[in-house]
C-alpha cells in the first residue's frame, strides 16, 4: 500500500502544492500614462517614478497569489505631442498614484527546478489619483475642484457629478523571476491598468460656456479649461469643442525590477524529503 500511495503522489506532483512559502520584498522602477494627452499607447515623454511593497505565497509550482501596495506618479505636457491640435490645446497634469493590488501570477515553469520562469498575472486593484497643473510660480493648482469640463455644475447634469478620486483598475501584465539564492529572488515585470475613469488627466470630453464656468467656478477654473492662449492667443472656445476624447478610458503603467525574500526553508529540499517517504517498507 505504501508503495502505490507512493506512486499516486509522484504522479500527481505537478498538480499538488509543493510549497507554501510567503515572499515578501520590494519594486522600483517607471510608471507610465495613456489617455487624452498622449498621441501613444506607450509614451516614454510621459514617464514618472514608481516604487512599492508585495507580499507573495505560492500555492504550488504553477500558481502564486500577491498582494502589494505602490506609488507612482504619472504626467503628460501637449507640449510634447506632435499633433498640431494638442500642442495648440497646451494642456498637462502631473497626479500620484497610491495603489493597493490583490492578484494571481500563473509560473510557467517551476522555479525551484528551474532556477527562473516567466509568468502572467492578473488581479484587481484600489488606487487613488488627484490630478494637478502647474502655474507660473511653480505651484501645483488642483484641478478636480475647477470642474473645468462642468462636472458638478447643473447646467450639465450630463456630466454628472465631481469624478471620484479613489477608483479601480484591473492590473495585468507578464514578468520573469530568478532565484539569486534559496531565499532570494529577483525579477522583471511589466503591468498594464486599464481603469474605468476618464479623468487621469482631468480631460474628457468639450468645453463649457465660459460664462457658465466663469460664473460658478471662477476666473481660476477658466483659465485652466482653456489654455491656448498661453501659446498663439486666441479667444476661449466655443460650447461643446472638442477639449478631449471619452470613447476610451485612461491607462497607468508600472515598470519595474522586484526582489523577494523567501520565508521559510527550501521548498525543494522539502519535496524531496516527503516523496523518498512515501517508498519506505
Amino acid at each position: 500500500m505504501k508503495r502505490i500511495t507512493g506512486i499516486v503522489l509522484l504522479l500527481a506532483a505537478p498538480f499538488v502544492s509543493k510549497s507554501q512559502d510567503w515572499h515578501i520584498g520590494g519594486t522600483a522602477g517607471i510608471s507610465n500614462y495613456n489617455g487624452d494627452l498622449t498621441e501613444k499607447r506607450v509614451d516614454f515623454t510621459t514617464t514618472g517614478p514608481m516604487i512599492g511593497l508585495l507580499v507573495k505565497r505560492d500555492v504550488n509550482r504553477w500558481l502564486t497569489l500577491r498582494g502589494g501596495f505602490t506609488f507612482g506618479l504619472i504626467k503628460a505636457d501637449d507640449k510634447n505631442n506632435s499633433e498640431a491640435s494638442l500642442k495648440a490645446r497646451n494642456l498637462s497634469f502631473r497626479s500620484p498614484i497610491w495603489e493597493g493590488h490583490l492578484g494571481a501570477e500563473l509560473n510557467i515553469l517551476d522555479i525551484d527546478d528551474r532556477g527562473f520562469t516567466p509568468y502572467v498575472f492578473g488581479g484587481v486593484a484600489l488606487f487613488s489619483f488627484y490630478p494637478t497643473a502647474k502655474d507660473s510660480s511653480g505651484a501645483r493648482v488642483p484641478l478636480r475642484r475647477l470642474s473645468t469640463e462642468g462636472q458638478g455644475l447643473p447646467q450639465y447634469p450630463e456630466r454628472g457629478g465631481q469624478y471620484a478620486l479613489h477608483q479601480i483598475s484591473i492590473p495585468f501584465g507578464v514578468g520573469f523571476k530568478y532565484l539569486l539564492t534559496d531565499r532570494f529572488t529577483i525579477g522583471f515585470e511589466l503591468g498594464l491598468r486599464p481603469t474605468f475613469t476618464d479623468y487621469l488627466d482631468d480631460v474628457s470630453t468639450t468645453y463649457v460656456d465660459y460664462n457658465t464656468l466663469l460664473a460658478e467656478r471662477g476666473q481660476t477654473a477658466v483659465d485652466w479649461a482653456w489654455r491656448g492662449d498661453e501659446v498663439h492667443g486666441g479667444s476661449y472656445p466655443l460650447d461643446g469643442a472638442k477639449r478631449g476624447s471619452a470613447k476610451y478610458k485612461d491607462w497607468y503603467t508600472f515598470t519595474g525590477i522586484t526582489f523577494l525574500y523567501r520565508l521559510g526553508g527550501s521548498s525543494g529540499g522539502h519535496r524531496s524529503t516527503n516523496f523518498s517517504k512515501c517508498f519506505r517498507m
